[in-house]
């Protein structure tokens, strides 16, 4: 076991003398103390460490999935630590309630002296989304020039650079396109899986029907409804139905990387896809996560300001819950339950196909 050569003081470690000492209230250089200020000071400072942790985390990952091929001990070194960002988004989630502890007119004792700062120039967050996906384009509007216009130039200089580098998403996508079609002699799965649907959705049909209790308003509604299933169904095989939906932003994955995803999440008891399949929920949590972070803090601002301007200039509420469904990342993965088949109704996997989805995996 190694061991030190020179002894560690718990504070000096931690660095606890410049930590403790970073808390630096405003509001006593105009006049009174404001006593909640070093309660908002301390959790924003909470979170910017745990972005910096976050960041720890998603570095890591990124350099796992730069490679052109990963083994089982690599997906598991992936799931653990996206299972940590999990964990502290969670903590995070939580540590708002303690931010509602104070109340709108305390705010209101140190609030003015804070302008132009704001929670969006927030470095490491910017970074945090980036990395995971959220480009400036996807964007509202006030994110795409003015919160750039509203960080110092090298701040700006970082995240621009970062925009031009691969993120999550889009090494995510490249990972699982390179899945086999799973087409081989004795086993064509697209096929089972259209025939699967089409019996699946002329049932529903006959249901529909044969209910008698619809008005002929409300029937012509639900045959409309499936005919726009039976079209989401279709695009999966056909890429210009598929780049349709692309261009019109209902998904953001690659034909072939959706169809691989769909099969892990059809198989995903298959001990081949177990772990393939921890990382897209592991995606899938980081993002409803956030969506609920940014929900939460959205409902927080309003209940601290109500309709007022954020002291960034951004319009307060109203910017944070635009932003709320806008920036979100890995939807497609959610939004997979809409192609999921009945366990019955899936064919088996061979021998052979389960022997080469673990090689190409």
């Amino acid at each position: 076991m190694k061991k030190n050569k020179e002894p560690v003081y718990y504070g000096d470690y931690l660095g606890l003398d410049k930590l403790l000492s970073a808390q630096q209230p405003v509001a006593p250089n105009y006049g009174a103390e404001a006593h909640d200020e070093m309660l908002f000071i301390i959790v924003h400072q909470a979170y910017e460490l745990w972005f910096k942790q976050m960041m720890h985390e998603l570095r890591s990952v990124l350099a796992i999935f730069r490679e052109p091929h990963i083994p089982d001990e690599q997906l598991m070194t992936i799931v653990h630590r996206l299972k940590r960002v999990v964990t502290i988004q969670e903590l995070l989630n939580q540590q708002i309630s303690v931010m509602e502890t104070m109340t709108a007119q305390d705010f209101l004792e140190f609030r003015d002296y804070l302008v132009p700062a704001s929670g969006f120039q927030s470095i490491q967050f910017k970074e945090i989304e980036i990395s995971l996906g959220v480009r400036r384009d996807k964007r509202i509007a006030f994110d795409q020039a003015s919160f750039y216009n509203r960080i110092n130039p090298s701040d700006r200089a970082y995240l621009e650079e970062l925009e031009q580098q691969p993120d999550l998403f889009t090494r995510v996508d490249a990972w699982l396109a390179r899945m086999p079609f799973l087409e081989q002699d004795e086993f064509t799965f697209w096929q089972h899986y259209q025939q699967a649907i089409d019996q699946q959705l002329l049932h529903d049909e006959e249901i529909v029907r044969a209910n008698t209790l619809l008005s002929e308003e409300e029937l012509t509604t639900e045959l409309e409804e499936l005919a726009t299933t039976r079209d989401n169904f279709s695009a999966l095989f056909e890429a210009d139905k598929y780049a349709a939906m692309q261009a019109d932003g209902r998904v953001r994955l690659s034909q072939r990387a959706m169809q691989a995803a769909l099969f892990i999440n059809l198989y995903r008891e298959e001990p081949v896809f177990n772990l393939p399949y921890q990382v897209l929920s592991a995606l899938t949590d980081i993002d409803e996560n956030l969506t609920i972070w940014r929900y939460r803090h959205a409902m927080m601002v309003q209940r601290m300001l109500g309709s007022k301007i954020g002291t960034g200039g951004s319009s307060g509420h109203e910017y944070l819950k635009r932003t709320t469904e806008k920036n979100r990342i890995f939807t497609d993965f959610m939004n997979l339950a809409t192609y999921l088949l009945p366990k019955g109704s899936l064919p088996p996997l061979p021998a052979s196909v389960r022997a080469s989805l673990r090689r190409e995996l």
